[in-house]
């Protein structure tokens, strides 16, 4: 079991200072709360007249020294300023009542309204049953301030403690744009108490969502705040820094439009592109890029290890990637480019996207996971991206899967690359050739780097990476 924080020990753990509050690392009692709204209850035990609630209230702030479930205030986490919340478990399990909810409600106010990033992090067992529906409606308030913030383009990122269930993981937590947990902790919509007999525990757990695509990233509580302040890093650029999308598109910077260095034949071409020497993503992600945090999934169920998907910093600025790692890409993985380039579009930050693909995946397994809508959503987010969008064909260009990738008039590719509406084989075979007359097929799809230029599919042709 995940070893279980008070709200103001995750609160020292991950600060290094409080805005208008003390200034010594670690001191969590001296984190500004900033309260909210009503003092508790409007009546006596609460809008349902539940018997004793307002001697429980009492107990647990008596406990916890908290006067309710959610703290909230201003600190600095890695040196950038942010609106933290924090849930206290030990005040009636985390829950969520009207107190708590117009808490939560401030917390988010502030941020939109400062236009600080927000940092969540969440201990809850759901919606408190002493104050019955008027508790539940809290999640629509929640949802409403969810919709608010990203309309004003501000970032969260969640950090999901032991336990996160019920109402708080499904509005706070898997409400953030960024979602991390710590190992081993209860994260699930239905808490302990309430699941069926049968089911398997393993899927209750932090580990399960990361690997269902429902968490970006499991940390470790020593790595916490780091983790977090490079995501503030990547997310919410120093205000007083260089502006994340000025100057031109993202991209490795275009050599001359010529065909030096180019393939001869189209075969040769292909051959090249599915090369085991030719350089994969992961080396132009790290001659790119200052430092970058990873994305994982695409909050349906799904994730794909062979996309990645991710913010980076180049020059100082923020860029968001996402990169075809050179196998047939899954469903999941177009999804999670479209959850990429969404985000990007909210928060101002440009795109940058490295296709190496034979292609969507075409197994039974993909089609019932939905690869046409999947390869529709990513196409139909690039084609609406807010924010400038380059991309760099890499290696294989095999179809409509690597296409979904590519942004009309601003692809370029390295002379590793080839772009086809079908594999020669594919197309010799539909074509009821031998396959001995793939290569020669090759050539009249016109699929080489200098032939994608002339057919203006691409810009031009820029270096490989060292």
């Amino acid at each position: 079991m995940a070893e279980r924080f008070t709200a103001r020990a995750v609160i020292a753990l991950v600060t290094d200072d409080f805005v208008d509050g003390a200034t010594d690392e670690g001191r969590a009692d001296g984190f500004p709360d900033r309260g909210a709204g009503r003092p508790g209850p409007a009546s006596a035990d609460g809008p349902l007249g539940w018997a004793g609630y307002d001697e429980a209230r009492a107990r647990a702030a008596g406990r916890t020294g908290e006067e309710e479930s959610v703290v909230h205030g201003t600190a600095r986490v890695g040196g950038r300023e942010c609106v933290l919340l924090a849930f206290e478990f030990g005040f009636l399990g985390g829950s969520l009542g009207r107190a708590a909810g117009d808490r939560l409600v401030a917390a988010y106010r502030t941020a939109r309204e400062r236009r600080l990033p927000l940092v969540s992090l969440v201990a809850t067992g759901g919606s408190r049953m002493q104050e019955g529906m008027v508790a539940l409606t809290q999640l629509q308030r929640v949802a409403a301030e969810t919709v608010r913030l990203r309309e004003a383009g501000v970032p969260h990122v969640a950090v999901l403690r032991d336990p996160s269930t019920g109402g708080g993981w499904a509005t706070v937590g898997a409400g953030a744009d960024v979602v991390l947990a710590l190992p081993d902790a209860q994260v699930a919509f239905a808490g302990s108490r309430v699941r069926p007999p049968e089911a398997d525990p393993a899927a209750y757990t932090a580990e399960d969502q990361w690997r269902h695509g429902h968490v970006d990233a499991l940390v470790a509580p020593a790595d916490l705040r780091e983790t977090l302040a490079r995501w503030l890093r990547l997310l919410a650029p120093d205000p007083a820094g260089p502006d994340p999308v000025s100057g031109p598109a993202p991209a490795p910077p275009p050599g001359a439009l010529t065909d030096a260095g180019a393939p001869r034949t189209g075969w040769e071409a292909v051959t090249r592109a599915r090369g085991a020497s030719r350089p994969r993503a992961g080396a132009y992600l790290d001659a790119y890029f200052e430092e970058r945090a990873a994305l994982r999934g695409d909050r349906a169920g799904g994730a794909d290890p062979e996309v990645e998907c991710g913010f980076g910093r180049h020059e100082g600025r923020a860029v968001a990637y996402a990169a075809q790692k050179g196998t047939a890409t899954r469903p999941a993985g177009f999804r999670t480019v479209a959850r990429l380039v969404e985000l990007a579009g909210r928060l101002g930050i440009p795109v940058l996207t490295l296709i190496d693909t034979p292609g969507a995946a075409n197994d039974a397994e993909a089609e019932r996971a939905g690869a046409g809508p999947a390869i529709a959503a990513a196409f139909a987010a690039i084609a609406a991206a807010r924010t400038p969008v380059t991309s760099l064909l890499i290696g294989e260009g095999g179809s409509g899967g690597a296409l979904a990738l590519a942004v009309p008039g601003n692809t370029w590719t390295t002379p590793d690359g080839y772009f086809s509406v079908i594999a020669p084989e594919l197309a010799a075979a539909i074509l009821k050739r031998a396959p001995d007359e793939a290569p020669a097929t090759a050539e009249q799809l016109r699929l080489r780097p200098q032939d994608l230029v002339e057919l203006g599919c691409a810009r031009g042709i820029v270096p490989p990476s060292p």
